[in-house]
């Protein structure tokens, strides 16, 4: 039993660091972005997991390809990173770009 409280603490611990450490840089909460997916109907052409519609790219794992950053410049105007791309241009403010950059980031 004593073991078990130990390794919830742990989590606690780890957990209210991180979610400190976001507050701390302004980073937005991953819940926030994975907000935004839905709000957005991102869904609607991507999948994360089992979620979505497999039209365009499964955004599983786009976080081991792609830097925050980049997600951020391909959120804002995916036609400037990529002429063709056949996303459209959303319209997000740049706290909603900021949460599902993250979101996407954390994706791996």
């Amino acid at each position: 039993m004593t073991r078990r409280i130990a390794v919830a603490a742990a989590v606690l611990a780890v957990a209210s660091s991180t979610t400190l450490a976001c507050a701390r840089a302004g980073a937005p909460p991953p819940e926030t972005g994975r907000e935004v997916f839905v709000k957005q109907g991102c869904y609607g052409c991507h999948t994360i997991g089992k979620f979505g519609t497999p039209i365009g790219p499964d955004l599983s794992r786009v976080g081991s390809k792609y830097e925050e950053e980049y997600l951020a410049r391909w959120l804002r105007d995916p036609a400037l990173q990529r002429p063709t791309a056949h996303m459209p241009k959303l319209e997000l403010t740049e706290e909603e770009v900021r949460a599902l950059a993250a979101f996407l980031a954390a994706q791996r």
